[in-house]
């Protein structure tokens, strides 16, 4: 527990940031903060970019009582799990009204996930060191259900963190969380506006912002490499942001090379997340002339074989946790390796790919997480990704990019996959990295 006693913050800039300073331990555990909107949006980024976590928000609601939306009864989470106050009927609120209200409430949780999140589903807390993170604390209502909500989900560690709070809801929610860090609880709390000079509403144009906002463009150092695929020479790029702490492996799709603008895109945005990547061109230029080359599996899966082994080599990739990119057949080149070498590679994401190709057998051998991304137009292609996630038994997730086509070439759609790819590299390659870093230590 923290406490430093705090009159009055200039703003939640001010407190975000002091609010960082107290959480400094966590810093190089990439904790994911989750922030409750909207006011705990900006003290969350804050947050976050200090700590180098992950942002995201937590959707819980307020249940009011009749007559006095202000005053809560009751709080309901995302998954619509419900939690009602003893002392709701006191005040007129009965089954059939808290039932009304709940479900009014998760309606507005839906319309916020998909304004502040589209294309984009929640990222999962299970296993993660998770921060939840508001500008203050009144009743706790609505921290107690994020906490709850969270807590069921298995994190491995669950923080509360405010800057200011009632000692009264201290009290009441610190059983739910592993740790309270906390600046300031005066005994005269009577509101959370009372202690910031300047106390603005939170628009939800500011939360979407702060929920999008990129990093600064990481200093990005690129190198031109050649790859000895069994006698055949592939040339490649490894593009390496200062202290990455993965490397992400490009495997393209037939018909596609080392240049294409969409796995281009996807790799920026690993750079700017502190990966690296290793793109080039699966097959020589003879062998890509030939179109039954491009759908021969075991002709497909022996360039990432071999980029695999170029990159354990080099001094730079070396000790990096390794993941694969796949799309289209490469998808399958990426999950075949994947099953071939369990212990070297740590993570797979499809971008409209053919997993199904790799076969069920290799499939369910694949230990590495793996997330399907699919357009959800792209109707014969999420049938068959549908059957392969069926398949693998290791962690595994399928993603429908709402209305996108094969290539997602649609407003939006690209964008919507560089972020799915990037959270879920983040996610388990940074976990690997602090395994292996906890492993060291001990």
């Amino acid at each position: 527990m923290t406490l430093r006693q705090i009159d009055r913050f200039r703003d939640r800039a001010d407190a975000g940031a002091q609010l960082a300073s107290a959480l400094s331990s966590l810093h190089g555990q990439h904790p994911l903060v989750l922030a409750i909107p909207r006011g705990g949006v900006p003290i969350g980024r804050i947050v976050a970019d200090r700590l180098d976590g992950e942002l995201d928000v937590v959707l819980v609601r307020k249940i009011g009582a009749p007559g006095h939306a202000e005053f809560a009864i009751g709080a309901i989470d995302e998954s619509g799990a419900t939690q009602v106050s003893p002392d709701a009927a006191l005040v007129g609120a009965d089954e059939r009204y808290i039932k009304r209200e709940a479900a009014r409430q998760l309606a507005t949780i839906n319309v916020r996930r998909e304004l502040y999140s589209p294309h984009h589903t929640a990222i999962d807390p299970a296993g993660r060191v998770v921060v939840i993170v508001d500008d203050g604390l009144a009743t706790g209502a609505t921290m107690r259900a994020a906490l709850l909500a969270v807590r069921a989900r298995r994190p491995a560690r669950l923080v509360c963190a405010v800057p200011v709070a009632s000692p009264h809801s201290l009290a009441e929610i610190a059983d739910l969380a592993d740790d309270l860090v906390y600046l300031s609880a005066p005994d005269d709390f009577r509101a959370v506006g009372q202690f910031y000079l300047e106390f603005p509403d939170v628009e939800d144009a500011q939360v979407i912002r702060l929920l999008r906002r990129s990093p600064e463009p990481a200093a990005v150092g690129s190198e031109a490499v050649r790859i000895d695929a069994g006698g055949v020479m592939l040339d490649g790029e490894l593009d390496m942001p200062a202290q990455a702490a993965g490397l992400v492996i490009f495997a393209h799709g037939s018909g596609s090379s080392r240049a294409s603008p969409r796995n281009r895109r996807v790799a920026q945005a690993l750079h700017a997340r502190g990966l690296a990547t290793l793109l080039f061109d699966l097959l020589g230029e003879e062998e890509a002339r030939e179109v039954a080359a491009r759908f021969d599996l075991p002709r497909l899966t022996a360039p990432p074989d071999a980029a695999l082994r170029w990159a354990a080599g080099h001094a730079g990739t070396a000790a990096l946790p390794v993941g694969l990119f796949g799309a289209s057949t490469g998808a399958a080149a990426a999950l075949a390796l994947a099953a071939r070498r369990p212990a070297t590679v740590k993570a797979v994401v499809s971008r409209g790919g053919r997993p199904d190709l790799a076969g069920d057998g290799a499939l369910a051998r694949v230990q590495a997480p793996t997330l399907l991304i699919v357009g959800g137009a792209d109707t014969e292609v999420i049938a068959l990704n549908r059957m392969a996630l069926a398949a693998l038994t290791c962690p595994a997730k399928m993603v429908l990019v709402p209305h996108a086509s094969h290539l997602f070439e649609e407003p939006g759609a690209l964008e919507s996959v560089t972020e799915l790819a990037a959270d879920w590299f983040v996610r388990w390659l940074r976990r690997d990295e602090a395994q292996r870093d906890g492993a060291a230590s001990r």
